[in-house]
Order: C-alpha cells, then structure tokens, then sequence
C-alpha cells in the first residue's frame, strides 16, 4: 500500500506548520524546507484550505497557518480527505474493474479490512502526536523557533 504523493505532501505541509502553530509560514518556506516544488505545493494548500485544516492569508504578510490546534487534526481525516480513491486493488474500483473473479473472490474482504485497520490506526494519532520532536524537526527543516 502506499499513499499518493498528494497526501505525502498534505502531511508534510500540516507537519511544517505544526512545528509553529504561531507563525506564518509561505508556501515557498515549506517548499524550500522539503526541497520539493513550489508548484506542486499551491494544489495542496488548497485544498487544505478548503477541507478546514488550513487557514490561508493572501497579500503582503499573508501566508498560511493551522486552522486549528495541531491536537484536534487528525492523521486518518488528512488521508481520507487526501486520498482521491483508496482502490489498493483493482477490483476495489468498481467502474474500472476488469478482474474476472471479482464477485467470487474473498481476497477482496480481507484486503477491505486492512485497509480498514490501516486508517484505524492513522485515527489513534494528530498532529501533535507526530510534531512531538518538534526540536529535531525544525532542525533538519530549518524552520525558525516561535
């Protein structure tokens, strides 16, 4: 299994972020902390922004922020609403399926439940639980102190 890069880097800003909840940051700050694309980042802010993690400010000394308590952002709602389509086989998605045993095969049940159990865990923890080595990782992102 693994995540789209999409919500690799939605994690990634959420984390960047959680490392100042008091300061605003720019998506140029984060893009050059990652050393990955600007370009690539405005999408994502975006729609953080649009699904209420994120607050964004435009303007000369805009920039972006938590919409709330690093606390009450939960890992597993970031993925679920970062993920376009959770299809870890084919069969999962239902309008492009072509697998032939599809309606007979019970490998599809148990893959359901650890994608299920995979999430479950992801909802045991939120921001704050992973921004908990906060001074590590300001260091190696270079992100300045509050």
């Amino acid at each position: 299994m693994q995540l789209t890069l999409y919500t690799d880097y939605s994690l990634r800003v959420l984390l960047y972020l959680g490392l100042n909840s008091r300061r605003m940051a720019t998506i140029t700050d984060i893009a050059q902390s990652y050393g990955i694309s600007r370009n690539h980042l405005v999408k994502v802010v975006h729609n953080l922004a649009m699904q209420g993690f994120i607050n964004t400010t435009r303007g000369r000394g805009g920039g972006i922020t938590l919409a709330r308590p690093a606390a009450e952002i939960n890992i597993g709602d970031v993925v679920r609403h970062t993920e376009v389509n959770f299809h870890l086989v084919e069969c999962f998605d239902r309008e492009r399926n072509t697998c032939p045993i599809a309606a007979a095969c019970f490998l599809k049940g148990a893959l359901y439940e650890a994608q299920r159990a995979f999430v479950a865990v992801l909802d045991r923890y939120s921001l704050a639980d992973v921004v908990d080595n906060k001074d590590w990782l300001r260091a190696v992102l270079k992100v300045p102190e509050e």
